[in-house]
């Protein structure tokens, strides 16, 4: 049986800042990763990170603090958030953001999306921030990356600690053993029918578009052991995604935080639509037929911003995804809600934005607390026939703020750690953009230091 320091199943972005940590500190390390390339969920994320104080913010005049982001964090999560996670968050936070950039991750540009009372949102291209870390991992001879290897089962010592790791590689099964520590690191169970069924029923019609080895693998291997689950219950699909993201090209577009509103079939509105997406997609799939479009003129379509994962309209636009009309009784009638309907819910709106109160839904911002709504009346107008999606579940092991799994009393299960998506209590009940690749790569290396800490116990 082979023998590392550190064995981490999965990997994303979790998973490969940990094996750069640990492999930089002169660890053993053996990642496997279940699939044939690296990238999990991350790869089919936006690339939204949710960071605050940093020289980005700083250029774009841009004033943001720790105890802003923490602030917004726990009140779109309800309150329902695990402090000792968020805390952990806060502190870690920046110098994550820094670590990423000294180690090639480039971070081009900034917005406001989901929970930001400002522009926090520092997207990458998830694609190069995993190619990144890849090269530096194979510059470290210390580190091991195994490709069609998924993890099967975890096996404890003789003293109840967690040691070894069952696998599958080149058609055989193997076992490692891991001296300091196993880091699940291996993403959610958006793709599992079955996990999906027993805790998510009510998104049964959601769209599947999350990563193909995201089956729940390393939640059950945590359960085996005892490990304690949390979030499960405010599980929700992500909103604003094309009904044929199903396929290869995964359109998404959030125009409702630039200014778009959100209608159902009947033309009427049904929600604030500034709070998170993920609690927007709840409302939307309670629609009839789940059925509803996002709704917005000329000034929201000029802000359009090119080549983002959530705000290129633009680019929508030339995918010929979007309804296009020179009046608002014409758009009606692309999209097939009664014309009268929409006029009076769109002067409605209007109205309230003129007033500074919304009548309806209380909605006085873009995103969150960032923002100020527009009228919709500068023709032409637009339309964009929008699903929900399960992409991520923001739910899973329990972990403290050391990264270690814990069990159904808080206690820490000797020898393995979690971090990334697989992980609960985090989130809580809402979601802010940016917070599950933040967390991935704060908790990712916290776990390892925390393994290779004078404290651990070995």
């Amino acid at each position: 049986m082979d023998c590392y320091e550190l064995i981490i199943l999965g990997g994303g972005l979790a998973g490969m800042c940990a094996a750069v940590e640990a492999g930089e500190q002169g660890v053993n390390v053996l990642l496997l990763e279940k699939q044939d390339e690296l990238g999990g969920s991350t790869v089919l994320s936006s690339g939204y990170m949710a960071f605050a104080g940093t020289d980005m913010q700083e250029k774009a005049g841009i004033i943001d603090s720790t105890k802003s982001l923490l602030a917004d964090m726990v009140e779109v999560g309800g309150g329902v958030n695990e402090k000792t996670l968020v805390d952990a968050y806060g502190e870690q936070q920046l110098e994550t953001y820094q670590w990423l950039v000294d180690h090639g991750v480039e971070f081009r540009s900034l917005e406001a999306v989901s929970g930001h009372s400002v522009p926090r949102g520092h997207i990458i291209d998830p694609h190069q921030a995993i190619q990144s870390l890849y090269r530096r991992v194979k510059q470290l001879p210390n580190v091991t990356i195994c490709f069609n290897a998924p993890a099967r089962r975890l096996l404890k010592n003789a003293e109840g600690r967690i040691d070894t790791v069952l696998y599958e590689a080149e058609g055989a099964e193997k076992k490692a053993l891991a001296t300091k520590g196993v880091l699940i690191a291996s993403g959610g169970f958006a793709k599992s029918e079955e996990l999906l069924g027993h805790f998510a029923p009510q998104l049964k019609g959601a769209l599947r578009i999350g990563g193909a080895g995201n089956q729940g693998d390393g939640i059950r291997m945590a359960w085996e052991h005892g490990a304690w689950v949390q979030d499960l219950p405010y599980l929700n699909g992500t909103y604003g995604f094309h009904p044929s993201a199903a396929g290869p090209v995964k359109s998404q577009g959030l125009a409702f935080y630039k200014g778009a509103i959100m209608v159902n079939q009947f033309g009427k509105r049904f929600v604030n639509e500034s709070i998170s997406y993920k609690l927007l997609g709840k409302a939307a799939f309670e629609q009839p037929e789940q059925i509803s479009y996002q709704v917005w003129d000329q000034t929201v379509m000029d802000k359009s911003v090119f080549d983002d994962p959530l705000y290129d309209f633009e680019l929508l636009n030339r995918r010929r995804l979007l309804y296009k009309a020179g009046t608002l009784e014409e758009l009606a009638d692309c999209i097939d809600v009664p014309i009268e309907v929409l006029e009076d819910t769109i002067s409605r709106y209007n109205q309230g934005v003129l007033n500074g109160e919304d009548p309806d839904y209380g909605r006085n911002s873009l995103t969150h607390n960032y923002g100020k709504p527009t009228s919709i009346e500068k023709a032409p107008f637009y339309a964009f026939e929008s699903t929900v999606a399960m992409l991520a579940t923001y739910a899973g092991v329990s972990v403290n703020a050391e990264a270690k799994v814990v069990n159904s009393f808080g206690e820490p299960i000797p020898g393995l750690y979690a971090a990334g998506e697989v992980t609960g209590g985090f989130h809580g009940a809402g979601y802010m953009t940016g917070s599950s690749l933040g967390k991935a790569a704060v908790f990712g290396r916290v776990a390892v230091r925390e393994a290779l800490s004078e404290n651990a116990v070995v």
